[in-house]
């Protein structure tokens, strides 16, 4: 069997950037305080399960955390709002930001824009927390969420505006591309800032080219990771046998019998040595 691995299969710099904040963290927490991450670090539940095993524990997203013991919090890769995030400083918890640069990038230009007066058009996924965050940095209501070209008969409404339009890092470059068209084609004269990761463009794409031109792709990541889940569905376009796992466990081998030619990539927030488990694991059982 041919096992074709995708280079930039596994952690991208920002999830690489919050993990290493964590265990930092542990490692120079000299004066023993309690350790917590707002919200999963990052969307990957095998990194989550091993740093509560190292006593440091989640706090969800806009819980009351003024019944917890007081420590450092670390703020995830995805980001928050800046109410919550000024929350945590006025509740005495020690604030350690390791949301992604490319993710505080997009918080810095909608909190700027919507000061100058631009309608801020977000396009992902509204319910994802790296959304939500975003949206939480946006000064007024002058805005809308959209994740696909059924979301714009609200452009109708907002004719006189000046609107600035951004994306989830993660969200698929060839949609955005196509809804920045449809948009333009309507006449609106729009400021377009595209803020798709280059990492997640890169690993779409190669996705994409080795999902061509193999039998079966297996693409590896956490069940909630919104950059797998569209790994997923690119590779499925091209390759109908494509299995979505989170580890070696969740492979069925009998799937990949009589198959010659097997590709494999992983979202951003999966570790090196599940992605090599999953490869050795093939390797060895076929």
């Amino acid at each position: 069997m041919n096992i074709k691995l995708a280079k930039s299969a596994g952690f991208c710099f920002g999830v690489k950037r919050a993990v290493d904040t964590v265990n930092e963290q542990i490692q120079n927490n000299n004066s023993q305080s309690k350790i917590y991450t707002y919200g999963p670090i990052i969307h990957n539940e095998e990194v989550v399960n091993e740093f509560k095993d190292q006593g440091v524990d989640v706090i969800e997203e806009g819980a009351d955390v003024s019944s917890l013991e007081p420590g450092i919090v670390i703020i995830r890769s995805h980001g928050t709002t800046k109410i919550e995030q000024d929350n945590l400083e006025k509740s005495g918890f020690q604030v350690v930001d390791a949301t992604c640069p490319f993710v505080k990038k997009i918080h810095n230009y909608v909190r700027d824009y919507s000061s100058k007066g631009y309608y801020i058009l977000v396009v992902g996924n509204p319910n994802h927390p790296e959304v939500e965050g975003i949206v939480g940095w946006i000064n007024g209501n002058d805005y809308k969420v959209i994740s696909n070209d059924t979301d714009l008969s609200f452009l109708e409404g907002i004719k006189d505006k000046n609107i600035c339009m951004v994306s989830q890092t993660t969200y698929n470059h060839t949609k955005f591309q196509d809804l920045v068209e449809i948009i333009s084609e309507k006449g609106y004269d729009i400021l377009v800032l595209n803020t798709i990761c280059n990492a997640t463009e890169v690993r779409q794409v190669e996705a994409s080219e080795i999902s061509k031109n193999v039998d079966a792709m297996i693409v590896i990541g956490g069940k909630n990771s919104s950059n797998t889940q569209k790994l997923f569905e690119i590779c499925k376009r091209e390759c109908e046998d494509t299995y979505y796992i989170q580890t070696k466990d969740d492979l069925d081998l009998s799937v990949l019998q009589s198959i010659d030619n097997v590709g494999i990539t992983a979202g951003a927030s999966t570790p090196k040595k599940i992605i090599e488990e999953v490869q050795k694991y093939v390797r060895n059982e076929l």
